[in-house]
């Protein structure tokens, strides 16, 4: 971190004022200094990525440039996605949920992924949960808070503050606290900004945060650089946990079973037998969530096998074949999103959906990426047997 990137005090008020900006990829494209990036829908491990870049030990991207000469990766999302098991996850509740897209449910912990991408980069974490200390807990909140900017010059990822429980960077406070000033992926939506304001550069300000906010990560010191090789061996065979089991939170299914999960739903026509615009969009962002977490997940774990045999030195062609399946599912979705009139969210697709002759057009391309995602995992399993340790 240069000082010219230091944090801007004022009394009550310290700004880490160029961490960089975070956000969907469908919104970023209207700033012009983020237009280099690739697409990061994936809120953890996106600001994860922005965190370690503001801190001067960014993993690097050959499309944006290498920031830290530690790191001779090709990706840094691609290598979170990894790391995490975002990339290899697909969850589905029974029902119609619009929360099977968060990442933890790749665990039964839900702090499992934030424990392994932060091991990943050789960093600590600590984790403050709403529901672990108190529901009283503002105080305490507020303390890491100003702590952990105002003191350490880190930002703070939390779970809310505007919109749902994704994660978001906490890159400054106002009046001693009493708002929070940083970046979130919900906060241009007006249906999760209210109450929101805006910096001159972009950030939001959120008075009364406490009760939108569920939890906290705090970044903590770093180590030395993980092996970068291990690290490899045990992401891949955490991604094939994600894989193959077909449980998580008891009754969601995971992985593999949630390809059938999500096909059998849409073959349910009597989910779809109405007129009420606001069911059939539930359903709709159910099934469209699927597609995305799909899309780009396989898409960034494709890279990430591919580095894996490049930078993490498990030079097995199994890998690059695993890697080609992941790129295929990729394409499927592009399939999928086509059938209901191509990539967004308005009237005339969830319309579409509600097709019965759309939806069975859909159940068997699901089903050929379910395929391709067992593939992969075979694949995945043999390079493992390959290189051991």
């Amino acid at each position: 971190m240069t000082a010219e990137a230091g944090p801007r005090r004022a009394d009550g008020r310290v700004v880490l004022e160029s961490v960089p900006r975070v956000g969907f990829y469908f919104d970023m494209q209207r700033h012009a200094d983020t237009k280099a990036r690739c697409p990061e829908d994936v809120c953890f491990p996106s600001v994860v990525r922005a965190c370690l870049e503001y801190l001067g030990d960014g993993l690097g991207c050959r499309q944006v440039g290498v920031w830290n000469k530690d790191w001779r990766l090709g990706c840094a999302y691609a290598y979170l996605m990894g790391t995490t098991g975002a990339a290899f996850r697909l969850n589905w509740k029974p029902g119609w949920h619009g929360d099977n897209v968060a990442s933890y449910l790749v665990s039964d912990d839900p702090s499992e992924i934030f424990r392994r991408g932060f091991a990943s980069v050789g960093y600590e974490c600590e984790i403050v949960c709403k529901s672990q200390v108190g529901q009283d807990s503002e105080p305490l909140f507020r303390q890491k808070i100003v702590e952990s900017i105002r003191d350490r010059g880190r930002p703070v990822i939390a779970h809310g503050v505007i919109g749902p429980p994704e994660e978001c960077i906490v890159a400054g406070y106002d009046e001693g606290g009493d708002v929070l000033i940083g970046w979130n992926f919900f906060q241009g939506f007006p249906d999760c900004n209210a109450g929101a304001e805006f910096e001159p550069n972009g950030m939001f300000r959120k008075r009364n945060w406490f009760p939108d906010t569920w939890s906290l990560v705090l970044i903590g010191d770093k180590g030395e650089l993980p092996d970068v090789g291990r690290v490899y061996r045990e992401a891949l065979q955490w991604a094939l946990q994600a894989v193959h089991t077909p449980k998580r939170y008891g009754d969601h299914h995971n992985g593999l079973a949630a390809y059938d999960a999500w096909a059998e739903h849409l073959l349910r026509d009597e989910d779809f037998a109405t007129d009420d615009l606001a069911v059939l969009g539930e359903r709709f962002m159910a099934h469209d969530d699927a597609v995305g977490t799909v899309v780009e997940g396989r898409w960034y774990g494709s890279l990430f096998l591919a580095q894996a045999a490049m930078d993490g030195g498990l030079k097995a062609p199994e890998l690059y074949a695993a890697a080609a399946c992941y790129a295929a599912e990729h394409d499927l979705m592009w399939k999928a999103w086509g059938l209901v009139g191509g990539m967004g969210r308005d009237e005339a697709k969830v319309r579409k959906l509600a097709e019965p002759g759309v939806r069975r057009l859909l159940v068997p391309i699901i089903r050929e990426a379910r395929d391709k995602d067992a593939q992969a995992a075979g694949h995945i399993e043999r390079a493992l047997a390959r290189c051991p340790a």
